[in-house]
């Protein structure tokens, strides 16, 4: 009895084993037959029936492409999926026309026409340095009366200055008298040219021989109208040959000092017109001309540009402030699209350019002068394409999130200057010709803490010499690519 219900007990364990068999076979040929893909098993970041993973990628550094799911090799964080889109390429971003429409997405043409430089600057009105008047004694003598003048004062041309006694004029006078009496033209002519020699006015030595009277006082007039800038002569005082007594700046026209900023001094060229308006005169500009490019900048790194303008009424005096508008035409065509089109990230510019199917690709332009409302593009871009002039900075952002990098515009023009290393101690934990994985210390110029982690080299020749377990001393630069090492120094020995 004991045997038949032991016999029945394996029978029945038997049975329960060939049952577990039969059902993992069953669930192993379902898995085999119903799997995506002929059996392929769907990756947990795919949905079923959704579009296929390209690749997988850190979202910090989305140029370095993975064919699998895992975790981050430079990062504590596992990898994003990169899904097919039908329509596209990995380097574009495509926002249905309802998004680009929230966005307020605002598109524009690159154009080509020709280069007309507009410059706005500010600038400060001298003195015409060029229309200037010394007044001076030609004779030594003595002061005996002067005009109630002052500096600043504003007077007209032939306007009186001051009178002198020159003492040596009346024995000349004398001279050419006696000499003119004899009546010898001879004679009379040399002590005409004593008389010149001796400073007498050509006016004087007329009225002389004329009056046939002794004049040895003469009144110094005005050569010119304008401001007087120094005024050095007073009564009682004794001159000598050659001494001045005033100095007189003309204001027939006057000198703008121009302040144009550096980055638009290739724009201004001698002989661009100037329109020029005060504030003292709303609604009235001056017109004027460009008449020299000084050598030297100003403190404030600005080009010192020369504006001559007419000011016959003489309202316009030195000190007065002006904006400037200078106005020019290169002659050339070239491409250009609205200023606010460009995105500048300090160490590159891009533009958005759109596609077909609502796709928009970020492009690396090289930039040229502004022109009004538009830059020039020197490099990345082709006349007729569209591009987003509006709502471009999200659709940047979008695109750095999927990982997308621009496109270069070309090698051309030379590239700004490399930043500044960040540096930290690291050990060696592997090396290659073309990356090595560190365990860094802390970086603190970019506040990023220690951890291990691959970085590209910059050049093959920086693990020259080194191995695993070495101490360095490392310095990365940031690139668009990611931290890059530029600088891994030996320390010490081996860990």
């Amino acid at each position: 009895m004991r045997s038949l219900t032991i016999k029945k007990t394996v029978s029945g364990a038997v049975a329960v084993v060939a049952l577990l068999a039969v059902g993992v076979a069953a669930g192993l040929w379902w898995e085999r037959n119903q799997a995506p893909g002929g059996g392929t098993e769907t990756p947990a970041d795919a949905a079923p029936g959704g579009p296929a993973v390209l690749y997988w990628y850190d979202p910090m550094y989305p140029t370095q492409k993975f064919d699998k799911p895992g975790k981050s090799p430079f990062m504590d964080m596992q990898l994003v999926p990169k899904y097919a889109d039908e329509g596209g390429d990995d380097a574009s971003v495509k926002i249905s026309p309802g998004v680009s429409q929230n966005l307020g997405v605002r598109l524009a043409t690159v154009t080509r026409a020709t280069l007309d430089s507009k410059v706005t600057a500010t600038g400060i009105v001298d003195f015409n340095e060029r229309d200037v008047a010394i007044v001076q004694a030609r004779s030594g003598g003595f002061v005996e009366r002067v005009a109630r003048l002052a500096p600043n004062d504003v007077i007209g041309s032939g306007a009186f200055i001051a009178e002198l006694l020159v003492p040596e004029w009346a024995a000349l006078q004398e001279e050419y008298l006696a000499l003119k009496a004899l009546g010898d033209p001879a004679l009379e002519e040399a002590a005409r040219a004593r008389m010149r020699l001796g400073g007498m006015p050509e006016s004087l030595i007329r009225e002389v021989a004329t009056s046939g009277r002794i004049r040895n006082r003469i009144a110094i007039t005005a050569p010119r109208g304008g401001v007087i800038q120094s005024l050095d002569v007073r009564p009682g005082m004794t001159l000598m040959a050659g001494q001045t007594l005033a100095r007189i700046n003309g204001i027939g026209t006057v000198w703008l000092d121009v302040a144009v900023p550096e980055s638009q001094a290739g724009a201004v060229r001698v002989g661009q017109s100037a329109e020029v308006a005060f504030a003292a005169f709303p609604g009235k500009p001056v017109q004027g001309r460009v008449t020299a490019l000084l050598p030297v900048l100003n403190d404030a790194r600005a080009l010192r540009v020369r504006v001559e303008l007419p000011n016959q009424d003489g309202r316009l005096r030195p000190g007065l402030s002006a904006q400037v508008s200078l106005t020019g035409s290169g002659g050339e065509s070239a491409l250009r699209v609205p200023t606010e089109a460009v995105i500048r990230t300090g160490r590159r510019a891009l533009v958005i350019v759109t596609e077909a199917e609502g796709r928009y690709r970020p492009v690396e332009v090289i930039l040229g002068p502004e022109s009004g409302n538009d830059t020039v593009i020197l490099s990345g871009l082709d006349e007729g394409q569209t591009i987003v002039a509006s709502g471009q900075f999200l659709i940047d952002s979008e695109a750095s999130l999927q990982g997308i990098v621009a496109r270069g515009a070309g090698s051309a023009v030379a590239m700004p200057a490399p930043l500044a290393l960040h540096e930290a101690d690291a050990v060696i934990d592997e090396v290659s010709d073309d990356s090595v994985t560190l365990s860094h210390g802390p970086f603190k110029t970019l506040s990023m803490p220690g951890m291990t982690m691959e970085f590209a080299l910059a050049r093959p020749e920086l693990a020259k010499g080194l191995k695993a377990g070495d101490r360095v001393r490392a310095g990365v630069r940031e690139t668009d690519d990611g931290l890059v090492i530029e600088k891994l120094d030996k320390t010490g020995g081996t860990q």
